[in-house]
């Protein structure tokens, strides 16, 4: 089939090369502009975009998808079908250009976690297991009939990083079995359980504020679930601080919820309303990010001391 592949993040990047060297074509990659990044504001593409370029593919970028000229632009590359990989929601004008329609990798089991942030959601829930669907775009947000999905495990200690990594390269996988199913037209296509779906909402910076009221295994989900980006936030002498990769301590200190119970070299626990969290790595505002042995090198850490 001739495809038209849609995306942006690095997410979608395994699935890109492992389309080019499937027996499918395809035929351009749709993803958004260069924008403008850091200090000298340069103009920064996307991961998607830097693969095409390496592999030699016709890139294609897109500001506005309603737009009459994109539209005639995506008209004349004559494609079979459109898959679309971590890019935008596809207006039906687009949706309907492709001879066999457009296809969606989502990372979850749909129905669940529809969403912009399906990966996070499900490690900050303490899920034990997630998954990668393919399915039929419709105009509605994640509801189209299902065609394949695979399960992975989460383990205690994944974080966003890790489970990301993993789910992209499965999802390679996936996303190109299907596409081999659907050209022979062997796939059974079922719609989803609307009483089983929930949502997987864009990660806000308000969210990743810490409660110490919390038990220790839902903190340690929440900063999991937001490692390497953005970061679990507290408050460390005024100013904010992001914790990244933590251990649990089932057992409760002394001390109280939100101040720091132990000290050691490379480490620092914090109790909360159930257990304690070791932090591993952190971020105070307007520094690097580094691991919290460094961090303590600086900064006078005692037992007490209050976060939060």
């Amino acid at each position: 089939m001739k495809i038209v592949f849609m995306g942006n993040p690095e997410f979608a990047v395994p699935s890109l090369k492992k389309l080019v060297n499937s027996k499918h074509e395809v035929i351009s990659v749709v993803t958004n502009p260069p924008k403008p990044a850091g200090r000298g504001r340069k103009l920064i593409q996307s991961p998607v975009a830097k693969c095409a370029q390496e592999l030699k593919l016709k890139i294609t970028e897109v500001e506005n998808l309603r737009d009459k000229e994109t539209i005639r632009i995506l008209q004349k590359l004559d494609a079979d079908i459109f898959v679309v990989v971590a890019y935008r929601i596809l207006p039906q004008d687009v949706i309907s250009i492709p001879r066999k329609g457009a296809i969606n990798l989502h990372g979850s089991l749909l129905p669940k976690y529809r969403g912009a942030a399906p990966i996070q959601w499900s490690l900050i829930n303490g899920d034990k297991e997630t998954g990668l669907t393919t399915f039929i775009i419709e105009p509605k947000v994640d509801k189209g009939k299902i065609l394949l999905q695979k399960k992975i495990n989460i383990h205690l200690h994944d974080t966003y990083g890790s489970l990301y990594t993993n789910m992209s390269k499965l999802g390679a996988e996936l996303l190109t079995e299907t596409l081999d199913s659907f050209e022979k037209d062997i796939l059974e296509d079922y719609s989803q359980d609307e009483d089983k779906a929930t949502k997987a909402p864009k990660i806000l910076k308000t969210m990743a504020v810490i409660d110490w009221k919390k038990s220790a295994l839902e903190i340690h989900n929440l900063i999991r679930g937001l490692t390497p980006f953005p970061g679990g936030r507290t408050v460390f002498q005024g100013k904010t601080i992001k914790l990244f990769n933590t251990q649990l301590i089932q057992e409760d200190s002394e001390f109280n919820e939100g101040e720091i119970s132990q000290v050691e070299k490379n480490s620092f626990a914090v109790q909360t309303g159930a257990g304690q969290v070791i932090i591993e790595e952190v971020q105070l505002e307007g520094k690097r990010r580094m691991k919290t042995s460094d961090f303590l090198l600086g900064v006078q850490f005692i037992a007490g001391t209050e976060l939060g």
